[in-house]
């Protein structure tokens, strides 16, 4: 009947992931560099597939390859010759960053001094048929080990990582008035968040902006340190990501990232 169909597909389902993950596994993975002088063939497929900061086009992404301090690698399958599994862009710096542009600031001073810091500012899968099969907790690590390697001179490791789910979380919180404690004028300094101009005026540190401030980066420490899943884990999945991975939640970054789409979810920082 229908319940031994759903079941039949339950059991599809297990065996064909069961299936794509021996096809994937960590052993037929191949590692490769991505730069400027890689095939456009696979460089327009970096373009298209980059999920975290929007690449604009070819001289961004030059700005992203080209320069010293910067590297992205990328995980091959054999069957897959121009296909990338999963992609990672890191920049080398002399210290942890603060803000996305930072990073991505296309003006940086080129000098020679060594860099102390790599930011692993986006991973994105590629695959949308893959998706389930972890491939990211492998490319770090590997990643990680090779430019340590390499660069002598790196001490510190870091993500410098987006919230996709904060936004959310935080409606629900302050609708059900139950979930996370939070005062009346904490509540009144978020209100300002309702005008579009808010992020202008925190910028020029406006009045009110340190009450703004206080109030949000406060319900962001609570959904990071106190706020749980059903299973027990942070309710945050690009934090159960890292801190699944060994990391630690090192600090929380205000006005990290003032474009449209971080503007919806926030950005953090994991070393």
């Amino acid at each position: 009947g229908i319940r031994d169909a759903q079941e039949s597909r339950g059991l599809g389902d297990v065996y064909k992931r069961q299936l794509l993950t021996s096809w994937f596994n960590r052993g037929f993975l191949v590692l490769r560099r991505i730069d400027w002088q890689t095939p456009a063939a696979i460089l327009e497929k970096i373009i298209a597939y980059e999920a975290v900061h929007e690449i604009r086009g070819w001289d961004d992404l030059r700005r992203r390859l080209d320069p010293k301090d910067r590297r992205c690698f990328a995980f091959f399958h054999p069957a897959l010759v121009d296909e990338p599994l999963i992609f990672v862009e890191v920049a080398l710096m002399r210290e942890m960053p603060d803000a996305i542009a930072t990073v991505l600031d296309g003006h940086r001073s080129d000098d020679d001094a060594a860099p102390t810091t790599a930011v692993f500012y986006s991973i994105s899968n590629c695959q949308e048929g893959l998706k389930g099969i972890s491939f990211g907790n492998f490319l770090l690590k590997q990643v990680v080990e090779d430019l340590a390697r390499d660069v002598a001179s790196l001490k510190t490791f870091v993500t410098l990582s987006p919230v996709p789910s904060f936004a959310r979380w935080a409606d629900r919180a302050l609708a059900s008035g139950s979930e996370v404690p939070i005062s009346a004028a904490d509540r009144q300094a978020l209100s300002r968040l309702r005008d579009p101009r808010w992020v202008e005026e925190a910028a020029k540190d406006a009045p009110g902006t340190d009450e703004l401030k206080s109030a949000l980066m406060g319900l962001a420490a609570h959904y990071f340190l106190v706020a749980r899943s059903n299973d027990d884990r942070p309710v945050d999945q690009v934090a159960r990501f890292h801190l699944g991975n060994g990391a630690r939640l090192e600090r929380l970054n205000w006005l990290a990232d003032p474009s449209e789409k971080g503007l919806r979810e926030a950005c953090l920082l994991y070393t």
